[in-house]
């Protein structure tokens, strides 16, 4: 799994909905394919969970399976009422995980 990438604003208004784009490179091999050189098929290997967190309460989740594609991009909106932390986690099949930090200030 490379580095995600997530957008967020670095100032919002308490209480007010603000967007936030998370992306993560990762090729979400899904398990149906075969292996031309070999003829085995080809292990599935995807992202199943993202979790997304302000001040350790989560704030936004998903699974994912199999028909979602290659490079996963989400976006949603999130309401925060006080300054604090974004945490974003992203898990895949053999449980390897990537997670990015964002501060978010509220006024």
């Amino acid at each position: 799994m490379d580095k995600p990438r997530v957008k967020v604003p670095k100032k919002v208004k308490a209480g007010e909905p603000f967007e936030v784009k998370a992306l993560i490179s990762h090729k979400m091999e899904s398990g149906q394919r075969t292996d031309e050189a070999t003829g085995q098929k080809i292990p599935r290997m995807i992202i199943n969970t993202f979790t997304a967190k302000l001040d350790g309460e989560v704030v936004f989740s998903a699974r994912f399976y199999p028909a979602v594609s290659a490079n996963p991009y989400l976006a949603f909106w999130v309401v925060a009422d006080k300054s604090g932390e974004l945490e974003f986690t992203w898990v895949d099949d053999s449980g390897d995980s990537a997670t990015a930090k964002k501060t978010i200030e509220v006024s």
